[in-house]
Parts: structure tokens; C-alpha cells; sequence
């Protein structure tokens, strides 16, 4: 079977996306606009991209409908600052709260019952429930549309890590006690450490990695 994205409805295309794409780790990101509304909401289009300087990156979608930029989105151009708060599952169903599509100006910390933790060095709260937290500020943000089904890239650089001490081990955080949970498709999640396997990676002939 071959499919052209561009001959398909945005949202026949975003299936045969998410489909595709899996599983994707959850950024749960907090902001604050410029009059003190805090946003607490999850993406998966979600990634790192370099760790000196140790970027990250995460990819808003545009709204159903109008094609309205997210809150999420809005928060960050004016404050650019945010913070990515990783899910494990002892915080998923509480996650999974916050991707209700709520009204502008709702904080959604209140609605799912997780704690506001001051940060270090951006105005966004941290999740406190969250055994890593990422403070970010803003790079760039790269447009793709302004339409429904289009979105944006939103490069940050992270400028403070916390790791809650029982992970943190040898300069290496447990992914057993982070019990890490990835999306899928629709409404479908994974235990990211359910089943692991260990391939080691080979060297090259000069015996470098």
C-alpha cells in the first residue's frame, strides 16, 4: 500500500501519523502568561535533540476547528519559558485530566490535583508528582500553518534538571523507578519498561563507539 499524505483529510492523515510514530514519550508542560495564568498540558510530539547545550523539543498542534494556536503555545511566545514535566505512571490518569480541553484561563494544576513546585530559574511551576522536571527557555519556534492540523515546533534549551534523589544513581537515572509511560494510538498508552530487551551496541574498526 502507498499513501501520499497531502491527497488525505489532515485528520485521516494524523491517524496514519500517530499510528506510525510509536510509542512517543509525553512532554507534560507547564507555562504562565504574562498576567500569572498557569497551564498545565501534555504533547506527545516530543523529543531531545543535543545534549551541549541540552536541547529539547516538543511539537503543539493547532486546534481543531479555527486552527487556533493551543495555550500552551500562546504562554510561551509571551513569556518564553516553560517547563517539561516527564510522566511516569504514578501521574498518568492526572495527565490524562489535563488534556481536557478546558476553558482559556482554567489551571489545570487545580482541576487534576497536582502540586505547583516552584522553579530555579523560570517563572513556569514545576509538577511536584513529576520525578523529573525540565526548565526550559524558549529558542525558536518554528511554524508549520496556521491552519487546523498544522503546528508548530518549539525548540527549548534546558537550563535546569531535577531528578528526584532515589533515581539519580552513578549519573544515571533509573528507568525502572521512572516507570516511564509512552502514548500509542487513539486512546492506547505503554508501560515503557513492561518489557525491555538489551542489544549491545557494536564498535567500529578503530574500535571507536
Amino acid at each position: 500500500m502507498k499513501v501520499q499524505p497531502d491527497t488525505l483529510a489532515w485528520k485521516e492523515a494524523y491517524k496514519l501519523l500517530i499510528g506510525s510514530v510509536l510509542p512517543r514519550p509525553i512532554a507534560f508542560v507547564s507555562s504562565i502568561n504574562k498576567v500569572g495564568e498557569v497551564n498545565l498540558a501534555p504533547f506527545s510530539f516530543f523529543t531531545g535533540i543535543c545534549a551541549d547545550p541540552m536541547m529539547v523539543c516538543f511539537a503543539p498542534m493547532r486546534k481543531a476547528g479555527e486552527g487556533d494556536k493551543k495555550d500552551t503555545l500562546l504562554n510561551i511566545e509571551e513569556s518564553r519559558e516553560f517547563v517539561i514535566n516527564i510522566v511516569g505512571e504514578k501521574i498518568a490518569e492526572q495527565m490524562n485530566e489535563c488534556a481536557t480541553p478546558f476553558p482559556k484561563g482554567t489551571d489545570e494544576f487545580l482541576e487534576s490535583g497536582l502540586t505547583k513546585a516552584n522553579s530555579e530559574l523560570v517563572g513556569p511551576p514545576r509538577v511536584e508528582e513529576s520525578d523529573v522536571q525540565l526548565e526550559c527557555v524558549l529558542d525558536q519556534i518554528v511554524e508549520f500553518g496556521d491552519h487546523e492540523g498544522s503546528g508548530s515546533l518549539v525548540i527549548g534549551k534546558v537550563v535546569m534538571v531535577h531528578v528526584r534523589d532515589a533515581l539519580y544513581r552513578d549519573g544515571k537515572i533509573d528507568t525502572a523507578m521512572l516507570q516511564p509511560v509512552g502514548r500509542l494510538a487513539g486512546q492506547e498508552y505503554t508501560r515503557a519498561v513492561a518489557d525491555t530487551f538489551t542489544l549491545i551496541r557494536k564498535t567500529s574498526p578503530d574500535g571507536k563507539s
